[in-house]
Formats: structure tokens, C-alpha cells, sequence
């Protein structure tokens, strides 16, 4: 019996329908919210370091923050939803990061804006893992990739609202109407949240859980970090990633328009361009790895390997500045970025079982925003030291795709094994297990 059938048919299986689209719509929104607050500093990098009198590496230091709190976030979040459930853990998400977005709007100085992003990091991070865990909760497993990746495009979405409608809103009516503005759809959502939203079906309650202390979490950790298909996944998240989060969070804007000599007009429309890319190419992705499994890692080095000839391409072209054609190109190819780190999920997910499932997704998840954190730290310096000189300091990424693919490279072995051989037994167990 493969795989599929065998989940569809599990006891206990949630039954999906219209119900759990209505109560998923409402989690994933959430998760749409926090993504528009999130990529909302991209579009706004310039006017921020206007009103705050900040350098390159001062800028850098609001995304940087940002980051490094969602990324440390990521497992005790995971742990958070196994005891609190997915709808206490979004509804303090919401507060968080709606919190944030109006202290970003109304701060009158570099720290309170700092402390500000802070605590929209802090929320940001409670969504995308919550609505993973809500996903499983109201759909039958083998629904679980599908849904995965519509919440990837959902929040891609957000990334295009931030680029098209906060960045017109924010030269149109200025800094603080247009963010305190945009953290209304905060509140809403944070409402429908509280009044709608349901952990899972009626009858579809987890059992009661035991007491879990700090020795669990250790051993939970260690043995979810121990399967080489969790430690694959985070490389591959990691080394994915990392060039588009970079471009659309925060040094995009300023390289198109300040090294590149295009409007903020222009630069706008390539970074729309990128989160386009990036919808239509995570329905490509999903397709190819739902037909063919094995295409997971050829995907994934095949993306870091065009994004990587794209940018020395674009850095290294003899004249001052790069065609349009090259620009376009390349913000295409940033597109792939996004759909190629999801595949990170789909080596954790063989690697360990459902106990351990939020615990590898969140370490899997952190891979990416590492990268992220570290590459906006090295531009920002880099950018500083040689004077504004954009070449060098988006060299670093080179850097990192080396140090992720040669970790790829050393694991993908050991996962693959370990995955088949997981593979057997679940059909050796399958074999033995009477029918109902």
C-alpha cells in the first residue's frame, strides 16, 4: 500500500471540507498579515535612514534584529503550540506584531524603532509554524505538502502587498499614517482570530498531554537534530533562501535604485517582479516534487546554482551598470529562492515522526533566516567600509551558498539512507497492521 493511502485512511484522520478551508483561511491570514509587517522595511530602507540620520550598518540592524528574533523563536514556538494550541499562539502573534507595527510608525528615534522591530520579529514568528500545526489539524496528511505550500504562497502574497501598496501609501501620505494605517489589518485579523478560529475539528481533540520539562525539550531537540534529514533540511533552507529575503527585506530597493541608477518607480516593479516569480514558480516546484520525489535536492542546487551565475552576472558585467534585460533576469531567477527552501520541510518531514514534527520544522526553518541575518550584517558592513560599493558587499553572498552547498553535499547521503530505510519500515509495519 504506498504512502499516500495509508494516511488517507489513518484513524482519526481529520476529514478536511469547506469547514477546514474556512478555519485554515483565518490562520493563514494571520500569517499574510505578518509577512506585509515583516517585508514592510524593504520598500521603506531609504526613508528610514532619512528620518532616523542611520548609515548602512545601522540599517542593516533593523532586519538584522528582526531576524535573529524570529529565528530564535522558532523552536520554543513549536513547543509554545504543542501546549498552548495554534489559536492562543496566533492571537499573541497578532498582538505582537500589530504592537510592533505601530511602534515602527510612531517612533521618534533609532532605538524606540529598533525596540519596535524587535517585537514584530517576536510576533512574526509565532505565525508560519502555528499555521503549519493548523494545517495538520484540519487536513488529512496527505493533503500536508499541498497545504505547506499555499501557505508559502500566501505569504508571498503579503510580500507583494508590502511592495505595491505600502510602498505607494508610504510616499503618498508619508511614514506614520502609512504604517499605523497598515497595522489595522493587524486588529482584524487578530478579531476573526478570536472569534472564529478553532485548534482542530469537533471530535478530533489530542489527548491529554503529559507533563513535559526541561529534559524533554532537551531530548526532543537532540534527537530531532541528531536525523541527518533534519540537519539537510536546514542547509537546504539555509542555503535557499537567503539571496531573494536579503534583496526583498531590505537591500534590494537601495542596490536598484542607488547602484543601479533606476527610479524607486522601476525598482519597485522588479521587486514585485521577484515575489511574482516567486508564486509561480512555488506552483511549479510543488508539481515536479509531488510527481517525482527525487527532484527535491536537483531543485534545490539547481536554484543556488542559477542564482549564484546570475549575480556574478549581474555584479561582474563590464559596464557601470547592468541592462534591464540582466536585472530582469536576475530578479526572475531571485523567484526560485522561495519555493526551493520549502523543499527544506520535505527532508525534516520523512526524518522524524509526528511527535517530533514542530521541533524539526522549527530547527529547519531557522537555516534561512541565519543566512538572512548574517548576509544583511556583512552588506550593511561591507557597504560602509568600501564606500557604497555594491559589488563588494553582495559578493558575500557567494560566501554563504558555498558554505550551505558543501554541507548539502556531506548530508544528502546519510538523509537518503535514513529515509529509506524509515521507508521499509513503514511499509513493514503497514504490512502487519489488520484491517479495520
Amino acid at each position: 500500500m504506498s504512502a499516500p493511502t495509508r494516511n488517507a485512511t489513518l484513524p482519526g484522520d481529520p476529514p478536511g471540507g469547506r469547514r477546514a478551508v474556512a478555519v485554515w483561511s483565518i490562520g493563514v491570514s494571520v500569517y499574510f498579515v505578518a509577512v506585509i509587517f515583516r517585508t514592510s522595511l524593504g520598500v521603506a530602507g531609504l526613508d528610514a535612514a532619512d528620518r532616523f540620520h542611520v548609515n548602512a550598518s545601522a540599517l542593516s540592524t533593523f532586519s538584522i534584529l528582526q531576524l535573529l528574533v524570529y529565528a530564535g523563536m522558532q523552536i520554543p514556538v513549536g513547543l509554545l503550540v504543542d501546549r498552548l494550541g495554534t489559536k492562543k499562539v496566533l492571537s499573541i502573534g497578532a498582538v505582537l506584531f500589530t504592537a510592533g507595527q505601530v511602534g515602527f510608525a510612531f517612533s521618534p528615534t533609532y532605538g524606540t524603532a529598533l525596540a519596535s522591530r524587535a517585537l514584530l520579529g517576536c510576533g512574526d514568528a509565532m505565525t508560519f509554524i502555528s499555521v503549519l500545526r493548523l494545517g495538520t489539524r484540519w487536513f488529512p496528511a496527505r493533503r500536508g505538502p499541498l497545504v505547506a505550500q499555499l501557505a508559502g504562497l500566501v505569504g508571498m502574497a503579503g510580500n507583494l502587498v508590502s511592495t505595491l501598496v505600502l510602498a505607494r501609501l508610504l510616499h503618498g501620505i508619508g511614514w506614520t499614517p502609512a504604517f499605523a494605517g497598515s497595522a489595522l489589518a493587524g486588529a482584524v485579523v487578530l478579531v476573526l482570530t478570536l472569534l472564529f478560529l478553532k485548534d482542530h475539528p469537533e471530535g478530533q481533540e489530542p489527548g491529554p498531554s503529559t507533563h513535559r520539562g526541561a529534559a524533554y525539550v532537551r531530548r526532543q531537540i537532540a534527537t530531532a537534530w541528531r536525523e541527518p534529514g533534519t540537519r539537510l533540511g536546514l542547509w537546504v533552507h539555509f542555503t535557499t533562501q537567503f539571496p531573494a529575503m536579503v534583496f526583498l527585506l531590505l537591500w534590494g530597493l537601495p542596490f536598484l535604485v542607488e547602484a543601479q541608477g533606476l527610479s524607486r518607480a522601476t525598482a519597485g516593479e522588479l521587486l514585485t517582479l521577484v515575489v511574482l516569480s516567486n508564486m509561480v514558480i512555488g506552483l511549479v516546484y510543488g508539481q515536479i516534487v509531488a510527481r517525482h520525489h527525487a527532484a527535491r535536492l536537483p531543485l534545490a542546487l539547481g536554484t543556488v546554482g542559477a542564482t549564484a551565475l546570475l549575480w556574478a552576472a549581474t555584479l561582474a558585467y563590464p559596464g557601470e551598470r547592468a541592462p534591464m534585460w540582466l536585472l530582469v533576469v536576475l530578479c526572475a531567477v531571485l523567484g526560485a529562492c522561495g519555493p526551493a527552501s520549502m523543499l527544506g520541510f520535505d527532508f525534516a518531514r520523512p526524518a522524524n515522526p509526528p511527535e517530533r514534527q514542530g521541533t524539526a520544522s522549527g530547527i529547519t526553518n531557522m537555516g534561512g533566516f541565519i543566512a538572512s541575518m548574517t548576509t544583511l550584517f556583512a552588506i550593511g558592513v561591507l557597504l560602509d567600509a568600501t564606500g557604497d560599493d555594491y559589488t563588494v558587499a553582495f559578493s558575500s553572498v557567494f560566501a554563504l551558498q558555498a558554505l550551505g552547498v558543501s554541507q548539502i553535499l556531506r548530508l544528502r547521503g546519510r538523509a537518503a539512507r535514513r529515509e529509506r530505510e524509515r521507508l521499509v519500515a513503514s511499509r513493514v509495519e503497514t504490512v502487519h497492521v489488520p484491517a479495520a
